[in-house]
């Protein structure tokens, strides 16, 4: 499958360099949590008109790479190795980065990011919180860091469920639609099967 848009392979080397930062990942921010982010994200800036689609393509390849629960790096290292390494000029790196920085919702919560690249990455990250690939990661990542269930399922309702009515665009307003009632629809029948009143 092509991934890349056509950007003079820097798209491509980016999937690649991923590919190795995250090959021994299993607790759902993966290679393939990158490439859904990113196929999101372009499907988003298409109906944000304006957006400068490598940065955006850039940064969401890129969001996990400095990932404070993954990596002990500082001011976004492995991104801007990348970056420099591929001679992007310093601006786009440092426009790159601060799209990167926005996207983490434990460390912006609230935040609506202040450019149309951010507000797309942004919305694409979070859109792979919910649904049923939501569901999944999120025991993955429980199950990674020893996590009980109900501890995992807590989890839906201090953060994934809050997703739904704080995406950006209007294009993630409406994906997410579906991924939330499908949450919410899992939640019924785990209270259902487990009696349970989390």
């Amino acid at each position: 499958m092509n991934y890349s848009c056509d950007d003079g392979g820097m798209t491509e080397a980016a999937i690649e360099y991923i590919r190795s930062l995250f090959d021994s990942n299993s607790d759902g921010h993966g290679f393939d949590h990158t490439l859904r982010v990113y196929q999101n994200a372009l499907l988003i800036a298409e109906s944000e008109p304006g957006c400068d689609l490598q940065i955006v393509s850039l940064a969401a390849l890129l969001h996990d790479a400095d990932d404070h629960k993954l990596f002990f790096t500082e001011n976004n290292a492995n991104a801007r190795s990348f970056l420099t390494g591929r001679f992007l000029p310093k601006d786009r790196i440092d426009r790159i980065c601060e799209v990167i920085n926005a996207v983490s919702f434990s460390k912006n919560r609230d935040k609506q990011p202040g450019t149309p690249e951010g507000r797309i990455v942004q919305d694409a990250d979070r859109l792979d919180a919910i649904g049923a690939v939501g569901i999944a990661r999120t025991f993955a990542f429980g199950g990674s860091h020893g996590r009980d269930l109900d501890s995992s399922i807590r989890h839906f309702y201090e953060k994934l469920l809050l997703l739904k009515d704080r995406m950006n665009t209007a294009k993630a307003r409406e994906m997410a639609e579906a991924r939330h009632a499908f949450m919410k629809a899992f939640l019924q029948e785990w209270n259902t099967e487990t009696g349970s009143i989390v």
